[in-house]
């Protein structure tokens, strides 16, 4: 059973009646770093509200890259996964733990029921849609219209902005199949961003400078 403490300070906006709905028929799920919550193809029989930690929600192609797509904080939850629970349709999409995570994960039965029932739930889910709705279009005009080298400062200060600290343990690889690139031209740009002392390279990690003076 969920501690009801917790979801009213995560969720400040639900009804108390809603909190005890969650509390009591929510699941509570734990995740380590890296272990993946959402893969393409599996039935999404529930959504997850984030409790705390921080999951990535990614596209991934035939061939194993990826597409980016936002990152889900405490007090979020997933549009995609509830748009796919109430469809009883499978995921197109993939979540994973970025760090450590926990979340609440409610049974599909439950979600058209509290739309009508609790006008909290009701805002909270079109918020939801209307806030990741959002933050795809940033993505998608960073990818359309920007550089490599302007997407792969967004991306950092996003990774910065999320983890809420300024040494990235991430590698070059990593950055570059997260922005559908090479290996070889993420190097080369995090050289120059070195170079102009935005940026410090570390063997195992990135620290962050100032990112701002672009």
């Amino acid at each position: 059973m969920l501690p009801e403490n917790s979801l009213n300070k995560i969720f400040p906006s639900f009804d108390k009646e809603l909190v005890r709905e969650i509390e009591h028929k929510a699941g509570l799920k734990e995740l380590k770093a890296g272990e993946m919550l959402i893969r393409s193809g599996q039935n999404m029989r529930s959504t997850m509200l984030i409790l705390s930690g921080l999951v990535k929600i990614f596209r991934e192609d035939n061939e194993g890259n990826e597409f980016f797509m936002y990152y889900l904080q405490p007090g979020q939850a997933c549009a995609l996964s509830m748009i796919c629970a109430t469809k009883q349709e499978t995921s197109q999409i993939m979540a994973k733990a970025v760090t450590d995570t926990e979340i609440a994960a409610i049974p599909i039965q439950y979600m058209d029921d509290w739309m009508a029932q609790y006008k909290s739930w009701y805002y909270f889910v079109v918020e939801t849609y209307r806030s990741r709705f959002e933050e795809l279009l940033v993505t998608i005009d960073h990818i359309a219209f920007r550089n490599m080298d302007e997407r792969l400062v967004f991306y950092l200060k996003k990774q910065q902005e999320m983890l809420k600290i300024n040494l990235l343990q991430v590698s070059n690889t990593e950055i570059a199949q997260e922005l559908n690139s090479s290996r070889e031209v993420i190097s080369r740009l995090m050289r120059k961003l070195s170079e102009k002392g935005i940026v410090k390279l570390h063997k195992h990690y990135i620290e962050i400078i100032n990112l701002n003076i672009l």
